[in-house]
């Protein structure tokens, strides 16, 4: 068996889970935020979409983009939820296809950018998209309570 193969298992997984967490959510609640500076629903999905892009170009890229400021910028301006939704399944798609395209040593070998996760394999990137993701996917549960909804328990 690859390595690539609970790799990638994990990552259909975490989005399975959060397209069940998020899956309460109208386009109308796309622009709800419960404070001014917080991102909105459809921001907070642009994030973590945003996100495992990152991650992806920063172990197989160009390295990490620390503009920070810029990538908060770029998902603040999804005003859509069903934008928000398509960059997130764009985003796992394009992890997925990375992951399963890159061979065992090349999955094992250190990522080259060392700004961050300094010295961790490429694969380490999946287990942060998860965590990541999962820390996001708590976030818009809070936010499905606010708005009077439930989201409804992910690992059904």
């Amino acid at each position: 068996m690859s390595a690539a193969t609970p790799l990638v298992t994990q990552l259909q997984t975490s989005l399975k889970y959060m397209k069940t967490t998020i899956s309460v959510f109208d386009e109308g609640d796309s622009g709800f935020a419960p404070q001014p500076e917080l991102y909105t629903v459809s921001g907070h999905i642009a994030h973590a979409a945003d996100s495992v892009d990152w991650f992806v170009e920063g172990a197989f890229g160009e390295g990490w983009n620390m503009d920070f400021e810029g990538l908060i910028a770029a998902a603040r301006a999804v005003t859509s939820l069903d934008d928000a939704n398509a960059w997130l399944d764009r985003a796992y798609a394009a992890a997925i296809a990375a992951i399963e395209a890159a061979p065992d040593e090349v999955l094992h070998a250190p990522i080259p950018d060392e700004r961050i996760m300094r010295g961790a394999p490429r694969a380490a990137i999946v287990g942060a998209i998860v965590d990541h993701t999962a820390h996001h996917r708590g976030a818009l549960t809070v936010y499905a309570r606010l708005l009077g909804k439930v989201s409804p328990m992910p690992y059904g």
